[in-house]
């Protein structure tokens, strides 16, 4: 009785083990999810040697990737035999970035890798020497060019095409997207193919937008957006739409200033044509008061006075 039962709890022990076991090594029961390892960052290399107090790079990034950033600084004329280097991010400086740097061949040199893996990784990374040079790598994705300083005008119920291009000396990107600006916020276009609207049509380094039966209501800011695997970069383009009354509006200030200038002068005309007329009449005090030269011929009068006499 007593050896059945010690076989009955050693098939219970090794039940409860197998159990165990079969929950730890990663079977179909496990929980526990498998590894997976992403495929490793490409990775690059940006160099600068630089004489000044200072220098700009701007460094085009598409995808995530491992940066290598180095500055090679020439230094002043005394050159010290060495001089404190760190990084900053976004004018931050970076922890545990701060080291001498020794003078070698009569020049500084700074070097460290970044890890570029999502568009928080874009920005400026500045070497900076001594806190009298720098370099300031802007690492940014490609900026869509033909940027409009001026809106595009059109007309209501007309049709307008808004258009944004990619340089053909830059990388070209994935897709484009377009948005419109809704008050703080940026509101994606993703009209339907028959959209009697928006249309929008991209081809390789460019994008056009089509916007139909114009209203006044269309007026405000769209956005090309150029998506690359590490961020997309926006365009800005204005669109006023006036009606066709807009653009007399100046012609007829001026012609109603026009007529107002007409109508004063022939309402002033008219005044003074019907306006009262001098009275050449004398009174009684001004008559006595006339001599004979004032009424003319006085000579004459007083010698037929004397004619008649004789």
């Amino acid at each position: 009785m007593l050896h059945s039962l010690l076989k009955l709890c050693a098939r219970l022990l090794l039940l409860a083990l197998s159990r165990g076991s079969i929950h730890t090594t990663g079977g179909p029961g496990s929980t526990l999810p498998p590894a997976v390892s992403g495929p490793p960052l490409s990775s690059d290399v940006r160099s600068v040697v630089f004489k000044g107090e200072s220098q700009v790079e701007e460094v085009q990034v598409v995808r995530p990737l491992t940066l290598v950033l180095e500055c090679t600084w020439t230094g002043s004329q005394d050159r010290p035999h060495n001089i404190s280097g760190f990084w900053r991010k976004d004018g931050s400086e970076l922890a545990d970035s701060r080291r001498p740097v020794l003078l070698e061949n009569q020049q500084y040199n700074l070097r460290r890798p970044f890890s570029i893996t999502d568009e928080e990784g874009l920005g400026n990374y500045s070497c900076v020497f001594d806190n009298q040079a720098e370099v300031d790598f802007i690492l940014a994705a490609p900026r869509v060019g033909e940027v409009r300083d001026k809106p595009i005008v059109s007309y209501v119920g007309d049709s307008v095409v808004l258009q944004c291009k990619m340089e053909d000396t830059k990388p070209q990107p994935n897709s484009w997207t377009w948005y419109r600006a809704n008050g703080t916020d940026k509101e994606l276009l993703d009209p339907e193919p028959d959209s009697p609207r928006y249309q929008i049509h991209s081809q390789e380094g460019k994008t056009k937008l089509t916007v139909r039966n114009l209203t006044e209501a269309d007026s405000g800011a769209y956005y090309c957006g150029a998506a690359y695997d590490i961020s997309v970069t926006l365009s800005r383009v204005d669109l006023r739409v006036i009606t066709f009354l807009e653009p007399l509006k100046p012609f007829l200030v001026i012609v109603g200033e026009v007529l107002v200038l007409v109508s004063l002068i022939l309402l002033y005309e008219r005044t003074n044509a019907h306006g009262p007329h001098p009275d050449n009449t004398l009174s009684d005090d001004q008559a006595h008061k006339l001599t004979p030269d004032d009424v003319g011929g006085g000579e004459d009068t007083d010698s037929s006075t004397r004619q008649r006499k004789v």
